[in-house]
This record gives structure tokens, sequence and C-alpha cells, in this order.
């Protein structure tokens, strides 16, 4: 119905959509400004939950990431620091040695 209004619309449909909106809206503007101002809290108060989980899972990563260092450097599984490897050397039969 309210889209058969906007879609064959005339100035006249447009004005009285105006007028009406100006009639009603002194008594919708109190009902929506405190339905408004608690959907944005409740929108504020999951933001602040979200930055503490996210806080804490952090933590606990960071946790499991100190103890598994910890447990490679005490078994010797690995290091903390990189593997040092010797360079490659070249055999005596090799075709740079004959040249």
């Amino acid at each position: 119905m309210f889209e058969d209004l906007l879609k064959g619309g005339s100035i006249l449909t447009g004005l009285a959509i105006g007028v009406g909106a100006l009639i009603l809206a002194p008594v919708v503007v109190p009902v929506l400004r405190p339905l408004a101002k608690s959907v944005i809290k409740a929108g504020m108060m999951a933001y602040d939950e979200a930055v503490v989980a996210m806080s804490e899972l952090n933590e606990q990563a960071g946790d499991i990431f100190a103890e598994v260092r910890a447990e490679m450097t005490q078994s010797g599984n690995g290091s903390a620091e990189p593997r040092r490897t010797r360079p490659p050397t070249r055999k005596s039969g090799s075709r740079a040695a004959e040249a």
C-alpha cells in the first residue's frame, strides 16, 4: 500500500506524506529516542565484552606459546634460536676443480 503511494506519487502525495510526518514527529520521536539509546547501549556493551574476550584469548595464546617454547628448549627438540648449518663443501672430484 505504501509502495503504491510512492510509486505513482504526485506532488500532492509527497506533500501529504511530509505534512503527516510533521504531525506525527512529536509523537514518534519521544518513543524512538529511548529505543535508539537502548540499542546503542547494548551495542557498546557487546563491544566492550568482545574486547575483554579477545584480550583473554590473546593472553592464553601467549601463555601456550611460552610453554611450548620452554618445552622445546628443555627437551632439545628445538631451539628458540635459528639453527646454524655449515655451508656446503665441494668434493675434490667436481668439475670446478678439474677446470
